[in-house]
């Protein structure tokens, strides 16, 4: 297990999605989201930054092979 055999997910490595020609920077999905609801006009709440962070620990986009 990538987690140290403590059954935790949050230890493992985050999902790695390409998007070539639509990400040139590594970015997580929590910061895509406050991204697109800061451009929307929705003012943050207590615990969006808390949200970001865990969504950007599972899934991170990135414009380039992994390496």
């Amino acid at each position: 297990m990538a987690d140290g055999g403590t059954g935790r997910r949050d230890a493992a490595l985050p999902l790695r999605v390409r998007l070539p020609g639509f990400v040139d920077e590594e970015i997580g999905m929590g910061d895509v989201v406050k991204k697109v609801t800061y451009r929307a006009g929705l003012s943050p709440c207590r615990g969006c930054e808390q949200r970001a962070t865990a969504m950007n620990r599972w899934l991170v986009f990135s414009g380039r092979r992994a390496r």
